[in-house]
């Protein structure tokens, strides 16, 4: 059995683009565990659609629902960690890391400042709403797993076998750098 991969870090870092690069290199399934938290709201009845849905006021209204409901979020790190087990996968997730005790473990480290570039070209967006957006989710999101989970996301990164700053780097020496690891350590 193949170790899984999970790519962690904060919002707009490069976690998507890092793991559909290991996914492709190494014959691993790709999965987003946004993606499949967006599912779930879709569930609840939001229109979760496309991309940048999370940093839209909906996607900000699902953020603070999972603040009062911890359901969400447990049934997420339920699923993700059933699939990780199996191994063969890169899954992108903020929790993961801190709930497995196998696989290869990235956290992708960037600024603030190189987050807020990153979302504002992908996203089409001013730099002060791509600012506010990244610094909000992070901040809910490092509270919500707090409160969840009682670790500092963000902050005790002693679970990752590396950690790779992201911030003078391109999207793909972040993809060779994280290629390397994979490599020592599959």
């Amino acid at each position: 059995m193949t170790k899984s991969i999970v790519i962690s870090g904060p919002p707009a870092v490069g976690k998507t683009t890092v793991a559909k690069g290991l996914a492709e290199e190494f014959q691993l399934q790709y999965l987003s565990g946004g993606d499949v938290l967006k599912q779930m709201a879709k569930e609840q009845g939001f229109d979760s659609d496309g991309d940048d849905w999370w940093d839209t006021p909906d996607g900000m209204k699902f953020l603070s629902q999972r603040e009062e409901n911890s359901e969400f979020d447990k049934n997420l790190d339920s699923r993700l960690t059933e699939l990780f087990n199996k191994g063969g996968m890169v899954i992108t997730s903020y929790t993961l890391p801190w709930l497995i005790s196998d696989g290869i473990k990235i956290w992708l480290e960037g600024s603030h400042a190189s987050s807020t570039k990153r979302m504002q070209s992908r996203d089409n967006m001013s730099s002060s709403e791509a600012y506010e957006i990244t610094k909000e989710r992070f901040d809910k999101n490092k509270a919500l797993y707090k409160k969840l989970y009682n670790y500092d996301f963000g902050d005790d990164t002693s679970v990752f076998d590396v950690i790779i700053n992201t911030d003078n780097l391109t999207a793909q020496q972040v993809i060779d750098v994280a290629k390397e690891t994979v490599r020592k350590l599959l």
